[in-house]
């Protein structure tokens, strides 16, 4: 079975004072260091969090004292897994050693279909 695993990641971008800054040095980062693992297949992308009031959704990120938290979400694909559990095990050890001292979260994993071009070469 193929999965595509969704986690999500804690960055923690130092000596900023804006928001847009903050996502843009922590994708940025994090970006490098899943590319020096030769890992370009990993998605990383800014994470959403709803607002309590009004439920709408913003950038996940937060500054205080010029230090950003910034909420990433990293999806990789993985293919041949056994079930669920073993596509997140498979995804965390691979993003996790890559990102080594990041605090790492599945929070979705979805089933993903056969590759029709393989298929059709078969």
């Amino acid at each position: 079975m193929n999965y595509l695993v969704a986690m999500e990641a804690a960055w923690l971008v130092r000596d900023v004072e804006d928001i847009d800054d903050a996502i843009g040095v922590a994708v940025s980062e994090a970006g490098k260091r899943l590319n020096e693992a030769d890992m370009d297949y990993v998605e990383v992308e800014v994470g959403a969090t709803g607002c309590p009031a009004c439920g709408e959704p913003f950038d996940s990120a937060f500054i205080a004292a010029d230090t950003a938290l910034v909420g990433l979400v990293l999806e990789m694909d993985v293919f041949n897994a056994e079930s669920v559990e073993h596509a997140q095990r498979i995804a965390k050890s691979e993003i996790g050693g890559a990102l080594r001292d990041v605090p790492l979260k599945v929070i979705e994993v979805f089933e993903t279909e056969e590759d029709d071009d393989a298929e059709a070469e078969a």
